[in-house]
């Protein structure tokens, strides 16, 4: 099984609406070993991660974060050792459009 480091995905929802940030290519796994939040912004605004298993609907019971607020101008990195099989996906959401970018770094194994 080979192991690829890299980005899995990086995203800056131009509106409210969710935005996957990363799926899991078929026929691979993933460990997600951090994701980071940044807010260029001079406001405070307000995110939520979803942990979506085979691309499930995304809701309260596979948020790993939910409408949790990031100052202004300042960034968050969550460090968590995630592991996904192939068909799951990341989504991420903002409160305000454009004002926060969205970072997956980890590995797929393949």
């Amino acid at each position: 099984m080979a192991t690829t480091y890299k980005i899995l995905g990086q995203a800056e929802p131009a509106d409210t609406s969710n935005a996957d940030l990363y799926t899991v290519p078929s026929s691979t796994e993933a460990i997600v070993s951090t994701i980071v939040v940044s807010n260029s912004t001079a406001g405070d605004a307000a995110f939520r991660i979803f942990i979506r298993e085979d691309g499930a609907t995304a809701g309260s019971e596979n948020a790993i974060a939910f409408d949790t607020t990031l100052g202004a101008n300042s960034q968050a990195a969550f460090t968590l050792g995630l592991t996904l099989s192939a068909t799951d996906i990341i989504t991420v959401r903002s409160s305000t459009g454009g004002a926060l970018a969205f970072s997956a770094f980890g590995s797929e194994l393949t």
